[in-house]
């Protein structure tokens, strides 16, 4: 198969087993039902080397396309050689391929172009003749055309030195050269536009930084500064070292009458059309690496933030600060059911504290309320004081956590959002998102555009649909790791499932509400566009807690049933045991002692797949976010003016960025523990330490009121 033994070394990765995973791809399969159930055939690859696998193979085959189109090309112009065609066809990037392509690439008028139509083409030929005897001048004579436009020497020339500069454009050799050069040698600088602006970029003002050692975090501030017209920002080449390359490629070949004008044209050739081209792809690729290191860091928070542990089985009260249009509040039970909704106006202008209060503890003492979940947004730190007041002076049995409300809005004016609340007013829907986010991170944020929710660095700045394409990737991810439960679940989080489409997930809503609650997997065939192919897909990533199958309440995809009934019966037990706590306590014991190897054969089964099955047979109906820390809750409150250098403090990994990673201690602003904080041992990257969500304990080392700035170190706090 072709591109197998490539990305086979590639991604080291035995050739057979890349093959057979390629052809699973090109059958329609998804990524998480390839990885979870189709392990025999990949070897155990998992969804991270998969989804690498799939990027690398469609470049390849991009690459391949556009190799034909451009051999193509090039034969209709009849000037493909075979020496040609097989630099092209060998090329490994789409890069090398363009710089070949470019000599014949059609253009627009240039100065050589107008040169050539004068004629004067020969000229220039001449000029690169080693073997000519005559002297420029000598040479030129007889290209004097005025109907032509050539209307002396001079002109006839300097027409010939054009049509040499482009040719030294069009060197895909020269090219490769310069380029490596620069990314060997070069150097970005960077100047303030107006020195005397305070801005965020002040540390750019006067700067230079060797490219290779440019940080993808700094090229995206650069770009953004030059963007807002704050810094001026270029790059410097090796120049004197590159003029020295070009030469000896050159100069060597060239008669000695005609080496001050080869020179000078050479010269023009690379200041005029090599450095600022290569200067704006090498910035183009700088500004490339800083989007996919930044899409990456977007990627692995957003993982971590929806696999954040749900805070089950508990009433929550969500409250959506404000000043002048007041806190909305609502109250939801252990399902995200809403119960209550109301409004207070604790703040100003109105500064109604105590009646704000009456109706707060009024609203917990009629409900069963165990968690009060404060957006985090304007006005957020006054009414954590005013609860936090509330809870000690009443001494309620209640805790309140911090809730990032990034996105809350954009999901309130949502499609989703009318639908599910179409009686409710944009803020209330923002108070019931707050509460159901801590209930469950993974079912609320998914009705949010990725882009919204707010970890990461400059996701503003980079390419929208490269970052979309990654972030839904990453949703798509989670969603089938967790699994959801087919009888609850919203169409926002189905559509997420592999195999399913927004339209499938829709269909199954509206089934499930004309039909009633689905009691097996299989009824998902009755579901209106909802083939065979894509049950085999979707089937085990779907629950069904209190349906016909126990094995309907797990991983187990139902292609394995039979399988999964023989090694129950085989260890004395029946599918109702998986419902029966006693049962099941002696067939997790059962399964722990079980010999995998020889029962996989027994089985006629794979091992990787026996495993799965047994895992899952150990703990039905598991979450596996429920292993995870559960948030961090408080009754009191701290305050920015609070904090004082040495005080240790507990809190929670809100961001982690190329530069460190930012914890919410409980007071307004989040404190920055940098890289270099983050413990005793040098580390690449803050991700090899710290995740979103992670609880931390850290050391305050500075605290700049005026600018609002926490300083914050991990080190020996373990």
């Amino acid at each position: 198969m072709v591109h197998a033994e490539q990305l086979a070394k590639e991604l080291n990765w035995p050739q057979e087993k890349i093959k057979r995973t390629i052809e699973l791809l090109d059958e329609g399969n998804t990524i998480p039902f390839i990885a979870r159930y189709r392990k025999e055939m990949t070897g155990v690859m998992d969804e991270t080397l998969l989804r690498k696998l799939v990027d690398r193979l469609n470049y390849l085959r991009n690459l391949d396309k556009r190799k034909e189109e451009i051999i193509n090309s090039i034969q209709e112009q009849d000037k493909l050689t075979p020496e040609l065609e097989e630099a092209i066809r060998k090329a490994q990037i789409l890069q090398e391929v363009e710089d070949l392509y470019l000599p014949f690439k059609p253009k627009r008028k240039t100065r050589a172009s107008v040169a050539k139509e004068k004629g004067l083409e020969p000229l220039a030929l001449a000029f690169l003749d080693p073997n000519i005897k005559k002297n420029p001048e000598e040479l030129a004579s007889a290209f004097i055309n005025e109907e032509l436009g050539v209307a002396n020497l001079a002109e006839a020339i300097k027409g010939a030195q054009d049509i040499i500069a482009e040719i030294l454009a069009e060197d895909a050799q020269i090219r490769k050269l310069v380029r490596n050069l620069m990314w060997q040698e070069g150097i970005i600088i960077s100047k303030a536009q107006d020195k005397e602006a305070v801005t965020p970029y002040e540390m750019y003002y006067d700067y230079q930084e060797a490219l290779k050692n440019l940080p993808p975090h700094r090229i995206l501030a650069l770009n953004r500064g030059a963007k807002e017209k704050v810094l001026q920002v270029k790059l410097q080449e090796p120049e004197e070292k590159i003029i020295a390359l070009i030469e000896e490629k050159y100069m060597s070949k060239v008669a000695v009458s005609c080496q001050e004008q080869v020179l000078e044209a050479l010269k023009d050739g690379y200041k005029r059309l090599v450095s600022p081209q290569i200067e704006r792809e090498v910035r183009n690729e700088l500004t490339s690496i800083a989007e996919e290191q930044a899409i990456k860091v977007f990627a692995k928070n957003l993982y971590n933030l929806l696999l954040q542990a749900p805070v089950k089985d508990k009433w929550i009260l969500g409250v959506d600060p404000a000043y002048r249009t007041g806190c909305k509040l609502a109250v939801i039970d252990e399902t995200g059911k809403v119960h209550d909704i109301g409004v207070i106006y604790p703040h100003p202008p109105q500064k109604q504290t105590k009646e704000a209060q009456d109706k707060l503890e009024k609203l917990i003492n009629k409900w069963p309320i165990e968690i009060i979940a404060i957006g985090n947004g304007t006005a957020s730190r006054e009414t954590e004081l005013l609860i936090a007041d509330l809870i000690q002076e009443k001494d309620l049995p209640v805790q309140y956590i911090i809730v990032s409300e990034a996105g809350a809005s954009v999901y309130s004016a949502s499609k989703i959002a009318k639908e599910e609340f179409p009686e409710y007013d944009l803020s209330l829907r923002s108070a019931v998102s707050i509460a159901r986010r801590l209930q469950d991170p993974l079912a609320e944020l998914v009705k949010i555009e990725p882009k919204a929710i707010g970890v990461g660095q400059y996701q503003h700045d980079v390419d929208g649909k490269k970052l979309d394409e990654a972030l839904t990737g990453v949703i798509e991810s989670c969603v089938n790791l967790v699994g959801v439960d087919l009888n609850t679940a919203s169409s926002a989080l189905l559509e997420n499932i592999a195999g399913l489409t927004k339209s499938t997930a829709q269909g199954i809503v509206k089934y499930r509400e004309e039909k009633g609650m689905f009691k097996k997997r299989e009824e998902l065939l009755q579901v209106p566009r909802l083939g065979p192919k894509a049950f085999e897909q979707c089937a085990g990533f779907i629950r069904i807690s209190q349906g016909d199958n126990p094995l309907d309440n797990t991983p187990v995809h139902p292609e394995s049933y039979s399988v999964a009934q023989a090694l129950l019966e085989e260890l004395g037990f029946t599918l109702e045991d998986l419902n029966n706590r006693e049962r099941l306590n002696e067939l997790r014991q059962g399964l722990q002692q079980l010999d995998l190897k020889t029962t996989a054969q027994e089985l006629a089964v794979g091992e990787p797949t026996l495993k799965d099955i047994v895992e899952a047979l150990k703990k039905p109906g598991r979450d596996p976010r429920e292993e995870l820390p559960p948030p961090l809750f408080r009754r009191d409150v701290l305050t920015l003016e609070d904090l004082k250098p040495e005080m240790e403090l507990e809190g929670t990994i809100s961001n982690v960025v190329d530069f460190g990673a930012f914890v919410d201690i409980g007071v307004k602003q989040a404190g920055l523990v940098h890289i270099s904080q983050l413990g005793e041992r040098y580390i690449k990257h803050p991700m090899e330490v710290v995740a979103v969500g992670d609880i931390v304990k850290v050391k305050v080392l500075d605290v700049d009121l005026t600018r609002g700035r926490i300083s914050l170190t991990m080190r020996g706090m373990n």
